[in-house]
């Protein structure tokens, strides 16, 4: 069973998920810029995003809890707005030039 880790502050929450699930359920284009990402972490936003998620989840059979972290203000607010078309950084793909 997967773990995901819920941020949370007063106002808000956001749930945690790998770049690459998100890819795996073939949810990348699905998610909205109201949802944040550091390095190869998405914080689904938890209003549309983490629905859009759960759902999927649940479609595939996938059993999963999630724990909550709460902070008066928390750090996911100063993160990058999710870019469907951001790219990391790899050095693999300069094997072609």
């Amino acid at each position: 069973m997967k773990t995901y880790t819920f941020h949370t502050d007063p106002g808000h929450g956001w749930l945690a998920v790998k770049r690459q699930e998100l890819e795996k359920l073939g949810l990348l284009k699905e998610i909205s810029p109201y949802s944040y990402q550091r390095g190869q972490t998405v914080y689904l936003e938890e209003d549309s995003d983490a629905n859009t998620f759960i759902k999927a989840l649940e479609a595939n059979g996938i059993e999963f809890k999630y724990k909550e972290s709460y902070q008066e203000r928390s750090p996911v607010r100063s993160y990058d707005n999710y870019e469907y078309e951001r790219t990391i950084w790899n050095p693999k793909n300069l094997q072609n030039y």
